[in-house]
């Protein structure tokens, strides 16, 4: 083969016969380009013409007004104007060309040269080592710089992330102000009157004072009215998170696409593969067996026996009916159900229960609390408030109370895959299945002293439906009590798995509900807002549903770990980068 495809106008020379080491180290050697005659480096390049050309710039105008004051015609030029101008010219024409020559040589002369040593290598290279170098020349071409070439440095990198404006003359003064205390970041809003505007200052004031760059984290394309007063202080922007698709999840007779944000590899596509195991077996089905949020004050007397007093009061089913009238007042939609009293000393903890229509409710049942305590005080003038959340209640930490009462939605789902599906799409045995769920989610969690943990990773699927779904992600602590069973039926040739949720809490009103992300989510599967004919039971189809989903995933993951093929899975979807095993099974539908 010849050489010298790019310019033709001279005489081609025959190629002469090199050693395959020689061919190599030629083709790993640096291009050289046109920037290497440059007296400086690129970057000084550029900078001594950035500063000669808005040099000139203001050396020009200021000539020129000059001129204009005194009445002098501007076509009147003297010596240094002159040099001034092609200065000028000079520095733009270098300027057009978008900040150096690296990027002009890019364009004007394309890189081919590996591609031409490789198709000299080919010619002269024996078969037995041709494989081996194209993969050098591949490995080459995969490594070389990109057109912007030196790259990182010397030309601007897209961004993924919307680029955020520069500020304007006033806002540097408000800049100015909360950088030197003058101004708290946290009133921007109310003194601006622009959520949005607001959030860019404080974003700029914070890279000012901590001098650390929040150039990843996006700021534009989101709207900050919608969280005022309600989801975020003082915001700087907001994260992303991907959101993908399991399903579909057919439970009770319908089928839903289950939203999921989450960064963890495999989790999506595990769930889904449940997901067809369910729907293969004839659906998954669902019992709601309580729905009702919790609060519970503490409140402190002088003695013990004054404390039961109350505590005798309030558990009289005569004074109920009382109590829930001022309770409900609240509310249109909360409705006291149960209190629940607990003594400690002279220490008096009162869980109040009550349903809270389609919203989670826990600002509804405290404002009811709140009345009920002020009612008792003219009874009770002695009795001394200490906190409307005495931890009895309990919200966001894993407790007893919740996994033997239930708090928010209590629900069962329950499925028969048949020994086929377990065979063909989870790869395991109906008997494997059983002994690991034995071993593992019952005794395993029993031996590390779980509390409401007996289950395989009911929290990784719970987090990931309230993030996409605009829920409070840190009552995923309470919400993923589970426990997972798993019992051989019809002769062993079947395999019956249930999961129990005591305390899942979710809304389809209120909070992060609202957001245009999440609210899309919601619409997905049909529980968007509240529902008019029946107060409550989005939220109620909503539990399900995260409940439906636990299940699938529980069955996919204890397959994969039945089969041995967690870690490999996990190899494929989760390091993207690692090779996985041709024998790893096919986790999605």
């Amino acid at each position: 083969m010849e050489l010298g495809r790019r310019s033709s106008s001279k005489a081609l020379a025959p190629v002469k016969p090199m050693k395959m080491e020689g061919i190599v180290d030629d083709i790993l050697k640096k291009d050289p380009k046109d920037s290497d005659a440059l007296p400086l480096p690129l970057y000084l390049t550029n900078g001594v013409f950035f500063t000669l050309f808005f040099s000139v710039v203001y050396f020009l105008l200021t000539r020129w007004r000059e001129k204009i004051r005194h009445s002098t015609p501007l076509h009147i030029v003297d010596l240094s104007e002159i040099i001034a101008i092609l200065a000028f010219v000079a520095s733009f024409i270098y300027l057009l060309g978008f900040f150096g020559i690296d990027f002009v040589q890019s364009i004007l002369r394309p890189s081919a040269d590996v591609w031409a040593a490789e198709d000299e290598d080919q010619s002269i290279a024996p078969k037995a080592g041709a494989q081996k170098l194209d993969e050098e020349v591949l490995l080459k071409e995969d490594s070389r710089k990109v057109p912007c070439g030196a790259a990182l440095v010397d030309c601007p990198i897209p961004q993924v992330v919307p680029a955020v404006p520069p500020p304007t003359e006033e806002d540097e003064e408000i800049i100015k102000s909360v950088v030197e205390g003058k101004t708290p970041s946290y009133s921007l809003e109310s003194k601006l009157g622009d959520c949005k505007r607001a959030a860019a200052i404080r974003r700029e004031s914070l890279q000012r004072l901590t001098g650390k760059s929040l150039a990843g984290l996006p700021l534009e394309n989101f709207d900050y009215e919608s969280i005022l007063g309600q989801c975020c202080e003082m915001p700087v922007g907001y994260i992303q998170i991907p959101v993908g698709i399991a399903g579909p999840l057919l439970l009770d007779g319908r089928e839903y696409m289950v939203p999921m944000a989450t960064t963890e590899g495999t989790l999506v596509a595990s769930t889904n593969r449940g997901c067809k195991a369910i729907r293969l077996s004839g659906g998954a089905n669902s019992v709601l067996l309580r729905d009702g949020m919790t609060r519970a004050p503490v409140v402190r007397f002088a003695t013990a026996q004054r404390a039961a007093q109350l505590k005798f009061f309030l558990e009289e089913p005569a004074n109920f009916d009382t109590l829930a009238m001022i309770f409900n007042r609240s509310s249109r939609f909360a409705r006291l159900q149960s209190i629940k009293c607990a003594i400690a000393g002279k220490n008096l903890y009162m869980r109040f229960s009550c349903s809270t229509g389609d919203a989670m409710g826990m600002n509804m049942v405290s404002k009811g609390v709140q009345n009920v305590l002020d009612f008792l005080q003219n009874d009770f003038p002695d009795m001394d408030v200490i906190g409307i959340s005495g931890n009895f209640c309990s919200d966001k930490k894993p407790a007893a109370v919740n996994w033997i009462e239930g708090r928010g939605k209590s629900v069962v789902c329950e499925v028969i895959i048949s020994g086929d599906v377990v065979r063909k799409v989870l790869k395991t045995s109906v008997e494997a299945l059983v002994e690991l769920n034995m071993l593992k989610n019952l005794v395993g969690s029993a031996m590390a002293g779980a509390l409401g943990g007996f289950n395989a990773q009911a929290s990784n699927i719970v987090s990931a439906v309230y993030l996409a779904t605009g829920q409070d992600p840190a009552q995923n602590v309470e919400s993923s009590h589970c426990i997972t069973m798993m019992e051989a039926v019809n002769d062993g040739k079947d395999i019956h798995v249930s999961v129990t949720m005591p305390s899942i809490e979710v809304g389809t009103v209120g909070g992060g509900t609202q957001l245009a992300s999440q609210s899309a989510c919601l619409n997905l599967l049909g529980v968007k807002g509240a529902n008019k004919e029946a107060a409550g039971s989005n939220a109620r189809l909503l539990a399900t549903i995260v409940a439906g989903s636990v299940l699938a995933a529980e069955v996919s993951l204890m397959s994969a770990i039945a089969a041995g093929h967690l870690v490999k899975s996990h190899m494929k979807y989760n390091r993207a980068a690692t090779p996985a095993s041709k024998d790893v099974p096919k986790i999605s539908s």
